[in-house]
């Protein structure tokens, strides 16, 4: 045998043996997609994965068979593949396109080049074969390489109106004295040292570790935005421990440990402030009777993990002795069967009002009894209680009686409340009353008090009005944040005293603070009220706020499903096809349902940031459908038993003892890859104009480069934009700091487009709000950020890292 026998003799080897494998591969894909798409067709979904499995069997068979016609018939394939996609998407969008044309363009691919090698193909098939087989390739590539730019993105410049606020950095305070930075709670920073030209030479100014828990049980998460009072910062980990830092250099001035330990909910978002030299509320005979007092006159006040509120000298770090019990005050007293704070313990921080502080809980939410949702107010100087909010006790009641028991499973109050010291309201945004996803004998209370904003009278306790966001809320819609108070145009054009409410449903209210009255339209809308859980009673209607910008709640659609791939995406459309979803507020079933937005948001505790010079709001969100279903108590016995907030897919269930129910199994709407099924992104940053109540841009927030399918980090910044935590910060010179991505990162974004302008890398997630400050003595302006871990993240630290541009910078 000749050389060149025996050279043609291997190419048809090597050509045979890849037409066998492209083939098998085939046939493989064919079979996947009949598997699938029948179980599909089943269900009412989509026949093209069926069609397309079918097809695909002929395609391998032919290819098998040599076969040229193969070339002509995978190029039709790829064809109606595409005309049905662009059919379903209705545009061109590279996520919803992604896997609906990859896979099938990787087969074209192979199957040119398989055609291309078969003995009897003429030369000048071959080679538009093979060159047609490289395009594609070259395609396959150039979407590869796309997939590193942002996608999904909305820039709405003209909906920006001309500013209506005046200059807000004039009589702007120079300390972060509340969790919002004012007691209104807009998180804007009034300084201009840190530009969008500049902030690129950002460097590490100083970094501190706390030293808290990174490892075993309750270790929480990091949700911390540190205060600052002049040069002084102060800064709590999850289990409050307490440190005074050095604005300047990090250094800590001292520390307090309170030793406070919880099973749950590990987690501590700030600490408060009181100065009684600058407490205009107190009287003049009460200001004299401290006046000989030089301890604790400023001090910091600490709400623990285990229902403990503390008094510390702001200077010292001491316990202040003549607050409560030598410098606590148990909060559990009264509550009802906390367990020793497992079933209850405040997860936000204590909101000075004057010379009170009032303080919020969180509740299990679990079965009838839990602990009181009770809000109470202490003096700040003595620990002593002044009044609480209790819905479920009659008027007159003694609440300082020794033996006084608070009405136990109302309503409670998890989040940061509001102060607004004009008009003499705290404003205190509920939960929906425990338990949580069945409510067939809830009382007037929780009916009249659950997942709605409460104005109180800050002196007495008294509620003044009250508005619900939800009604009946059985999907764990809890409001989340923090509400905003801030001054817009009303329809006639009056400016209006507002407050603003994000919520977990994607739904932003604004109200006439001292009314409580809407000031953006908000509309009643009939909602689905069945299939509904036995025993159950929902309400026929739901209000939507539909005066303001609506974010990442777009009705779900099998279309809409989505996947790393055709596979997992056709296994999402399975999975949604064989859930109930009727739309927002789908009524939780025994039957696997889907809630949607999902009980971590839309927006979560971050809560927002409003640049006061330009009226321009900022707002990050989560987008993660879950799957969801009842289970009866006699069935939970099939189940693990969970607290997780989130189970997840291990098959376990959350308690939920009411009515026949025993439990509630929550899963992430996601594939077998641990990707979610909605379409990206899955977190965003958001912009709305308050002079015009539009949308003016959004971009997807945070890239895969931390995590991945299957919880693999891929180490790629591809910006698909994750789900996001904490809240952002604003800047007078036109900045949007944020941290709360699942990628290791702190973030500036142009505040006009939402660009990204600078970014910092990590050593862990943080999911806390950026604190900035100028610090009096250098007039270095600061960014800081509390670096702790992401949720359930594995990657776990306890950094607190300061940025600041370098002293050549400075102007």
């Amino acid at each position: 045998m000749t050389d060149d026998n025996c050279s043609n003799a291997g190419r048809r080897s090597l050509s045979g043996a890849g037409r066998i494998l492209f083939s098998l591969l085939v046939m493989c894909v064919a079979l996947a997609l009949i598997y699938g798409g029948a179980k599909l067709l089943a269900l009412g979904g989509s026949s093209y994965y069926l069609l397309a499995g079918l097809a695909y069997v002929v395609l391998a068979v032919l290819a098998f068979l040599r076969k040229k016609l193969s070339i002509v018939l995978s190029i039709l394939i790829f064809l109606a593949t595409c005309a049905w996609a662009f059919y379903e998407v209705g545009q061109f969008s590279y996520w919803q396109l992604l896997p609906r044309l990859v896979v099938p363009a990787i087969i074209l691919t192979l199957s040119l080049w398989v055609g291309a090698a078969l003995p009897d193909t003429a030369s000048g098939t071959r080679r538009a074969a093979n060159r047609a087989g490289f395009a594609v390739f070259l395609a396959l590539i150039a979407t590869f390489i796309a997939a590193f730019f942002p996608h999904g993105g909305i820039s709405n410049p003209i909906a920006a109106g001309s500013p209506a606020i005046p200059d807000a950095t004039a009589e702007a305070p120079d300390n972060w004295e509340f969790f919002g930075r004012n007691a209104s709670g807009t998180r804007f920073a009034p300084y201009t040292q840190i530009t969008p030209e500049n902030v690129k030479d950002l460097q590490v100014a100083w970094t501190y570790r706390t030293g808290r828990r990174t490892t075993g049980p309750g270790a929480g998460v990091d949700e911390n935005t540190p205060l600052q009072i002049g040069n002084v910062l102060y800064s709590c980990t999850p289990e409050n421990l307490i440190t005074a830092l050095d604005g300047d250099s990090g250094k800590p001035l001292w520390k307090f440990d309170p030793h406070a330990k919880s099973a749950e909910h590990v987690t501590c978002r700030g600490v408060g402030y009181y100065d009684i030299d600058r407490d205009d509320s107190l009287s003049a005979e009460a200001k004299a009777s401290h006046a000989s007092e030089q301890q604790c006159r400023q001090r910091i006040l600490v709400s623990s993990v285990d229902a403990r509120l503390f008094a510390l000298d702001a200077h010292t770090g001491n316990l202040c002795p003549n607050f409560g019990e030598q410098g606590f005050v148990d909060l559990k007293k009264g509550m009802g069967p906390t367990e020793n704070s497992k079933r209850y313990h405040p997860t936000s921080l204590p909101v000075v009002m004057g010379h009170l502080t009032v303080v919020g809980g969180w509740v299990r939410d679990i079965v009838a009894g839990e602990p009181s949702g009770a809000v109470r107010a202490f003096d700040v100087l003595t620990g002593a209680l002044v009044w609480a909010w209790d819905v479920g006790a009659p008027e007159g009641t003694d609440t300082a009686a020794a033996d006084h028991q608070f009405a136990l499973e109302t309503p409670n109050v998890w989040t940061v409340p509001t102060y607004d010291k004009e008009l003499n309201l705290v404003y205190l945004p509920t939960g929906n009353g425990p338990p949580d996803y069945w409510g067939g004998d809830r009382n007037q209370v929780k009916e009249k008090f659950g997942t709605a904003i409460v104005a109180v009278d800050a002196s007495t306790g008294k509620a003044k009005w009250v508005y619900q966001t939800v009604h009946h809320d059985v999907w764990d819609y809890d409001l989340p944040s923090q509400p905003v108070l801030y001054e817009m145009n009303n329809a006639q054009g009056v400016k209006t005293p507002v407050l603003i409410q994000t919520t977990k449903t994607g739904n932003i209210f604004v109200l006439d603070r001292r009314t409580g009255q809407p000031v953006t339209e908000v509309q009643e809308r009939p909602v689905p009220t069945s299939p509904a859980a036995e025993g159950e009673h929902l309400s026929p209607t739901q209000p939507f706020s539909t005066g303001m910008p609506v974010i990442g709640a777009d009705p779900l659609t099998e279309q809409s499903m989505w996947g790393v791939s055709t596979f997992d995406q056709l296994y999402c459309r399975i999975m949604f096809k064989d859930s109930v979803y009727v739309g927002p507020f789908t009524p939780p079933t025994e039957k696997p349902y889907i809630e949607w937005p999902g009980l971590l948001g839309g927006m979560n505790w971050g809560g927002i940031s409003i640049d006061e010079n330009t009226g321009m709001m900022f707002v990050n969100d989560m987008r993660m459908p879950l799957r969801m279903s009842l289970v009866t108590q006699e069935n939970t016995r099939k189940y693990k038993v969970s607290t997780d907030e989130v189970p997840g897919f291990m098959g376990t269930i959350r308690p939920q003892v009411a009515g026949i129910y025993g439990g509630v199994k929550i899963d992430i709407l996601q594939s077998p890859l641990g990707v979610p099924c909605n379409t990206p992104p899955f977190g965003s940053m958001s912009a709305i104009d308050l002079n015009t109540q539009k949308l003016v841009w959004q971009v997807p927030l945070g890239t895969v480069q931390d995590t991945g399918p299957l919880g693999i980090k891929t180490h790629m910044q591809i910006p698909l934009g994750m789900p996001t935590l904490g809240g952002p910060t604003s800047t007078a010179s036109g900045l949007v700091f944020f941290a709360g991505t699942q990628d290791y990162y702190l973030r500036a974004l142009d505040s006009k487009t939402g660009k990204e302008v600078w970014k910092a890398r990590l050593p862990v997630g943080a999911v806390a709000a950026p604190l900035i400050y100028k610090s009096p003595t250098t007039g270095k302006q600061y960014v800081v950020i509390s670096a702790g871990g992401m949720s359930h993240s594995p990657d776990v630290g306890d950094y607190i890292i300061a940025y600041a541009l370098p002293d050549s910078s400075k102007p």
